[in-house]
């Protein structure tokens, strides 16, 4: 499939470097801007996107639409691109790039395709793509060529098989052990931190890569901390879609939800990141004034 035009929902952090990379590799990127705010506003102008004001022009207009937001607004976001193709009648292929369990994708793909539209399940890896940075877009699907076809304009596109669910359920999986084990981490460093045990358990771990992986990792996370909730939580769903305990990522959820509530949830990739030891200290904060309300 010919693709020469993308449609961006919407251009985050994510979205505005995937927009950024294809469009400087000479694909035209397109976004509906109404109603965002500054920064997206900037981050789409810094990434070459075109602002075509309206769900249906953006239906209209794209060849392919990708949709990259945040997991609870996936389900929402797809009815309304879905009422646009109605709507105009256009049908562009949709490809679902959110951090969402493989049953609500299925949810995606049948109010998608009651537009008659193609649908494509994918699951980003990695930060937010660049020239030659490490990012994977894996996908899945009956017919996955029109995101495939991003291959030759500067991104990294892995098909994985003809399931819906299969590239979201390997984004799950990865999450799980990446941000999962950022909020362990999180948690058990702030507990150290609360009976004065950071320097006795530094001896302890000494020159351990992962430690020190973990302490780089920790000062990034409040400014992607409130959506990286629902993310957690969406791992939780399907791990117990199969049967298996949701309770270890919804415990990563609560980390993640004690960070995103404090001031430092309010930053963003344009802000200096805290000191680890400030993250700790908002932490351990949290956790007192929960206790103290449970206690009363």
């Amino acid at each position: 499939m010919s693709v020469r035009t993308v449609g961006i929902i919407s251009p985050g952090d994510m979205g505005a470097a995937i927009a950024k990379v294809i469009h400087d590799e000479g694909l035209e990127a397109v976004a509906c801007l109404e109603g965002r705010g500054d920064l997206t506003r900037l981050r789409a102008q810094e990434s070459g996107i075109r602002d075509v004001g309206s769900y249906d022009e953006l239906v209209k207009q794209a060849d392919l639409v990708l949709s990259v937001l945040v997991p609870a607004e996936a389900v929402s976001i797809a009815e309304r691109v879905s009422a646009s193709m109605r709507a105009t009648g256009a049908t562009p292929v949709y490809a679902d790039c959110n951090a969402i369990a493989p049953q609500n994708v299925e949810r995606i793909a049948a109010i998608v395709g009651e537009a008659g539209d193609a649908f494509i399940d994918a699951g980003i890896i990695g930060p937010p793509p660049s020239k030659g940075s490490a990012t994977r877009i894996y996908c899945s699907g009956p017919d996955t060529t029109a995101l495939e076809a991003l291959k030759q304009y500067g991104l990294d596109i892995r098909t994985i098989g003809k399931g819906i669910g299969q590239a979201s359920g390997m984004k799950m999986l990865y999450a799980a052990s990446t941000k999962g084990s950022i909020a362990l981490w999180t948690e058990l460093l702030a507990a150290s931190h609360a009976m004065g045990l950071d320097e006795a358990l530094e001896q302890e771990f000494g020159d351990s890569d992962a430690v020190k992986r973990m302490r780089n990792h920790i000062p990034t996370m409040p400014r992607r901390s409130r959506r990286w909730i629902g993310e957690m939580e969406e791992i939780a769903a399907t791990f117990e879609h199969l049967g298996l305990t949701p309770r270890i990522l919804l415990g990563a959820a609560d980390i993640y939800t004690q960070i995103g509530e404090s001031p430092l949830g309010a930053l963003t990739s344009r802000d200096t990141d805290p000191s680890l030891e400030k993250v700790l200290d908002t932490l351990v904060e949290a956790a007192k004034r929960g206790s103290g309300n449970q206690a009363g």
